[in-house]
């Protein structure tokens, strides 16, 4: 009959090769859910994306470990993709990759939800609003010298001991946005608890939804974490919310994505990485910022592997994003936090969202610094001559005012307002 789906929904598996599973399956389509029957009834279904095909057989990856898997398992298609129920009461909670409550004890949730596909296309160009807003974190060194607009996509990168996580739970603490999404992609379990309880107090948490794939999850429920994080995030805009978005890490997500196409026999390219990734991070950044009605403002970190400028994923996200916060693991071993490399780092719209006398500021600052950096070494070494420039002068003056505006304690959070003032302060 005309428009119903005829094709068989039953397959079987042939091979299990690495992180994949080759099944015979007519009529598999790439992205669909399926769900394989294990041979030993101690094991549950374990449920699976199809992630390639030739003819009739498709390369499954599993959301789950493969145990009790053998060949000739039953398969089954569901022709759908992957989608997870959302809503309010999702607020307060944290959830893995499908949705499900991590803590077994919570209490059930009350309240109206909507299945979404976790796979979700960015808004039509022509109809995103503009950015206008700032989006205050509560960081003095961001939003003085690197304003964040709402809905706007920013990166922090830096190599591992820099802080990129200990700066993401300062501005959850500090945001003023109504939800927050935090994805924790590939985080050791330990830290996990940590984030839920340390990080977040009460008001925060009761507005925060945490999507969790530990380092142990397989390569696609890894990838799928950050999916779904930015599911839940796109819901919530189209309530007409302003939504923070904090995906820790992109490198992890990029990895498991890795894994997932050496797998299935794509070639590797720079760093092993195969095209497919450099396809899926533009679709993943550009479903967040400003929707028709609300917007989602994205921080994204990125964890820096040997020198910097050629790393392939730090490379391609900062291409993507509207800005990028770079960390310095020099300054966090001299113990200063946030340890932020100022004139490394960029907002590309700070100029469209904070009044020009705030701009100039941060301008008259940055200047400031350039030429402190340009004479640091002699000053250390006794070279310099006072007098022999004025702005150098000046900047030398200043740089104690300016490292201690930069310098914040971790707990300690500085409204806008207060920001903006010290920032005045400086240049006066």
């Amino acid at each position: 009959m005309q428009g119903v789906d005829t094709r068989p929904r039953q397959g079987k598996v042939q091979e299990i090769r690495g992180l994949t599973i080759r099944a015979w399956l007519p009529g598999a389509t790439l992205g669909e859910f399926c769900s394989i029957e294990p041979s030993m009834p101690d094991y549950a279904p374990v449920p699976a994306e199809v992630v390639g095909f030739a003819d009739e057989l498709a390369w499954l990856a599993p959301m789950a470990k493969a145990n009790g898997i053998s060949a000739g398992c039953p398969v089954y298609r569901t022709s759908r993709g992957f989608s997870i129920a959302v809503g309010e009461p999702l607020l307060g909670t944290a959830i893995d990759a499908f949705g499900h409550d991590l803590d077994p004890r919570a209490p059930r949730r009350i309240g109206e939800m909507v299945l979404r596909a976790v796979h979700g296309t960015a808004p039509a160009a022509i109809e995103r609003q503009r950015i206008s807003e700032p989006c205050p974190l509560g960081i003095r060194a961001i939003d003085g010298l690197l304003t964040v607009g709402q809905g706007q996509r920013v990166a922090i990168l830096g190599e591992a001991g820099a802080g990129k996580s200990s700066l993401l739970a300062s501005m959850l603490a500090g945001a003023q946005a109504d939800v927050i999404v935090l994805a924790l992609i590939g985080e050791r379990g330990r830290e996990v608890r940590e984030w839920l309880e340390d990080a977040m107090s009460p008001d925060t948490r009761a507005r925060t939804v945490t999507v969790v794939a530990t380092s142990d999850k397989s390569a696609l429920e890894r990838v799928k974490a950050a999916e779904t994080a930015t599911c839940v995030a796109e819901y919530f805009r189209d309530t007409g919310k302003h939504v923070l978005l904090m995906v820790d890490s992109v490198t992890r997500y990029a990895r498991a994505r890795r894994e997932i196409g050496l797998a299935v026999g794509e070639p590797p390219t720079r760093r092993g990485f195969p095209p497919s990734l450099f396809a899926a991070l533009p679709e993943l950044l550009e479903r967040a910022g400003p929707g028709v009605r609300g917007s989602i403002t994205g921080i994204y970190t990125v964890l820096v592997e040997g020198d910097g400028e050629a790393d392939p994923v730090a490379e391609e996200v900062t291409s993507i994003a509207d800005g990028h916060i770079v960390l310095d693991a020099q300054l966090a071993r001299r113990n200063r936090f946030p340890a932020i490399d100022i004139l490394r780092s960029r907002s590309r719209l700070m100029h469209k969202v904070v009044h020009d006398q705030h701009g100039n500021a941060a301008a008259q600052v940055r200047d400031l610094m350039a030429r402190y950096a340009q004479v640091e070494l002699l000053i250390r070494l006794g070279e310099y001559a006072a007098g022999t420039d004025a702005q150098t002068d000046a900047a030398i003056q200043r740089h104690e005012a300016i490292e201690s505006f930069l310098c914040q304690d971790m707990k300690t959070i500085s409204s806008f307002s207060e920001t903006r003032s010290r920032l005045m302060e400086l240049i006066a």
